[in-house]
């Protein structure tokens, strides 16, 4: 599709003036066709969203925004769901903030997926004081309080023109309990089995989320993910919803020893010096070896029958100064558009971490930037055209 095409279906969702009225207007007969040609976008995990990042967002080419308002701060000790060991229903002044974002994103001709890390019973590691939360998968009293949760927000949300997908739960690990953080580990096939059909099955869970979500909305697609935080192999052991408005998605951050400032501690450089891998000993990580780590997703869709344009690289990236991050990016990228699946990179200037804020480039942002951070005040950062975000602009314009 040409770039003067995505002008126009942005216009579909833009609407001038400071403010926007959407309750006149009617949801579209299918959500699912904005799904029919590959969208490019961005994550958005921010502690406080601006119109102004919006859009910045859509001058950048951005077809797409996940967004997740978890870190937003709200009435109560977890955003829209006041408490999450128990969920009384939405809380009335979150709803309206998410509702004024909603706006500016249809004001400025950005397409949303809504996200939530926190679900009732399964609050996000970061607002749990570092501690994982699985009574989701324990429960089923939470299980049907996050079914009521999706399905009075989708109520809320199933006319909002800015709203292309509704996205459940990001990354659902119900094995890490029993020690199987990912959904390679050994014992995960065995743990999987165990507990298929229980509180701790995804397949059980998006089917009661979906069949929620369709009592008020039988439009707006659903985004799913796989076990082990949504990995590619945690993908391939869903079921397929029985829905036909349901996008699987899956998240690439692959070696984690190589993307991740932490793990990887200098050790590592794209691609001629990189770790083991779960699959077998260090190679020569190039274009083919990344896009092979992709293969199980694809032969998943072949084996379920799922449309090319129903699978999304919801979330990929790498810290911004790992040594090749600019070759790294380029090789998901051209990957990703090769097999005509949707994506979105994280992040697109996420206020509370720089590492992924491709736009800074790969250097530091010197100590006059954290000196104010630390005195509670927020610095602009230094964007500018750089190697990294020249990967991702033409990522982002490539032919379809």
């Amino acid at each position: 599709m040409k770039w003067v095409t995505l002008v126009a279906v942005a216009g579909l969702f833009l609407a001038g003036g400071e403010s926007v009225t959407h309750a006149a207007e009617p949801a579209p007969a299918s959500r699912m066709s904005f799904w029919d040609t590959p969208r490019r976008g961005a994550n958005f995990f921010n502690e406080v969203e601006s119109r102004d990042r919006l859009r910045a967002a859509r001058e950048a080419g951005l077809e797409w925004v996940r967004l997740v308002p978890d870190k937003w701060k709200g009435a109560g000790r977890d955003f829209l769901i006041g408490d999450a060991g128990d969920f009384q229903g939405l809380v009335p002044r979150d709803l309206a903030h998410l509702e004024r974002v909603l706006d500016w994103a249809h004001a400025e001709g950005v397409p949303i997926v809504m996200g939530m890390l926190n679900l009732p019973g399964a609050r996000w590691v970061q607002k749990n004081d570092g501690k994982q939360d699985y009574r989701l998968w324990n429960e089923e009293r939470y299980q049907e309080q996050a079914a009521a949760f999706w399905k009075e927000l989708a109520s809320k949300l199933k006319d909002h023109p800015a709203v292309v997908a509704y996205n459940p739960l990001n990354e659902p690990h119900p094995a890490r309990e029993a020690g199987h953080d990912d959904a390679n580990a050994e014992g995960f096939p065995a743990w999987l089995e165990a507990h298929r059909g229980t509180t701790a099955d995804l397949d059980l869970f998006y089917a009661r989320i979906v069949r929620a979500i369709r009592q008020v909305d039988p439009h707006t697609p659903v985004l799913v993910e796989g076990y082990g935080h949504g990995s590619v192999k945690g993908l391939t052991y869903l079921s397929p919803v029985d829905d036909p408005a349901v996008l699987y998605s899956f998240h690439f951050y692959d070696p984690w020893q190589y993307t991740s400032r932490k793990a990887n501690k200098g050790r590592y450089a794209y691609a001629d010096k990189m770790p083991e891998y779960w699959d077998g000993p260090a190679e020569k990580w190039e274009r083919d070896a990344l896009a092979k780590k992709m293969v199980p997703v694809a032969e998943w869709a072949k084996t379920h029958g799922v449309p090319t344009n129903r699978i999304v690289a919801a979330e990929f990236g790498c810290d911004r100064g790992a040594p090749g991050a600019r070759e790294y990016l380029e090789d998901i990228v051209t990957t990703l558009n090769s097999r005509g699946w949707h994506w979105a990179f994280y992040s697109f200037r996420e206020d509370a971490w720089d590492r992924m804020d491709y736009e800074v480039g790969t250097g530091g942002l010197g100590a006059a930037y954290w000196e104010a951070v630390d005195r509670g005040e927020t610095p602009a950062r230094p964007w500018k055209d750089n190697p990294l975000w020249r990967v991702l602009q033409g990522g982002l314009k490539a032919e379809r």
